[in-house]
């Protein structure tokens, strides 16, 4: 494919930025006192701050979610599928959960709302239709709406996607002056900090190593769920007699279980467990870990010698240095690391 000298390519170029631009401030001179309340229920979130979407929402999201977490709020991606597929396991009653749409219709995030708000969650919407089913499954609706797309079929998400972010950063540095986070807050968040310090040491000295969830991989449902339920850490590793690594057992295998239909506690839970999880290794970096569960979107990972022989398990917070965080029996656990 050549390119056409007679197209005036910086014309065009300069284009696309008006029309974002145009849409920046169309979004600007509409945002009203539904900002102003969704701003005062972030910032008196007791929990986290749990942004969910798909397709090019969802990587606006996950954006949106660094910003929050590098700045003093503390928040993590929810992908809706993984959602409804056990990992509701993360949402707890402080939280606080940001749906993005620019439509307002998308059924897999709209499908995961009622129960986010029955966990006790508030959740806001982020959409360019304050009309749509979003904005009524929702507590509070931000309109995004912006007066046409770049692209020139109106198709490819372009100036809706440029709002939505520069609105997620716009609750990002008014939350930031609520809580008056300055300079030696954000370098604790930052490779210069603590975090960055924390990622550089082996994962040998973040890891749990005591009293650690785990069940013979010969064990009944019965018992992995017992062992589960007071692990606390949302994870129970199935091993063999000489410890190796045979599969783990998490609170979203459980759910899956649930959805089957009937079963019964005398099986043997290798048949339901995660065969093969994603695992980390006596030696590794925190911050290659990080990466692995972030890309794999899990909250616990077994850690391992070269010889697949279980010797911990380690957490995101326990990672992100957010504390020794551990999880009651009452339902308020972490998804696993299939």
């Amino acid at each position: 494919m050549t390119c056409d000298s007679n197209r005036d390519w910086l014309k065009l170029a300069r284009e696309v930025l008006d029309i974002e631009i145009q849409g920046l401030r169309a979004v600007s001179e509409k945002l009203d006192r539904h900002f102003v309340r969704a701003l005062e229920v972030l910032a008196n979130c007791k929990g986290r701050v749990v942004i969910t979407g798909v397709g090019k929402s969802g990587l606006v999201g996950r954006k949106i979610a660094a910003t929050l977490s590098s700045t003093g709020t503390p928040s993590f991606f929810l992908h809706p599928v993984e959602g409804a597929h056990g990992d509701m396991g993360m949402i707890r009653r402080e939280d606080v959960v940001l749906a993005l749409s620019n439509s307002g219709g998308t059924d897999e995030v709209n499908a995961i709302i009622p129960t986010l708000r029955a966990l006790g969650a508030t959740v806001i919407a982020i959409t360019g239709n304050a009309r749509s089913a979003m904005s009524e499954l929702s507590d509070i609706t931000i309109e995004v709406r912006v007066p046409r797309e770049a692209c020139p079929m109106g198709l490819a998400p372009t100036a809706s996607t440029t709002a939505h972010l520069a609105v997620g950063d716009a609750l990002a540095v008014c939350l930031m002056e609520w809580k008056s986070f300055g300079k030696e807050d954000f370098r604790k968040f930052h490779p210069g900090g603590s975090l960055g310090q924390r990622l550089s040491r082996c994962i040998d000295e973040i890891m749990h190593t005591e009293n650690i969830p785990v069940v013979p991989a010969d064990s009944s449902l019965a018992q992995a769920l017992d062992v589960l339920n007071r692990g606390g850490l949302g994870l129970v590793a199935l091993i063999d007699d000489q410890r190796r690594l045979h599969g783990v057992f998490s609170d979203g295998d459980v759910r899956r279980l649930v959805c089957r239909g009937p079963f019964d506690p005398e099986d043997r839970v290798e048949g339901f467990m995660t065969a093969s999880p994603k695992r980390a290794r006596t030696g590794d970096r925190a911050a290659r870990v990080l990466d692995i569960m972030e890309q794999n979107e899990i909250t616990v990972m077994p850690v391992v010698r070269e010889d697949d022989v279980l010797v911990g398990l380690v957490h995101l917070h326990d990672l992100l240095g957010k504390g020794s965080l551990r999880f009651s029996s009452n339902g308020h656990a972490n998804g696993g690391a299939g």
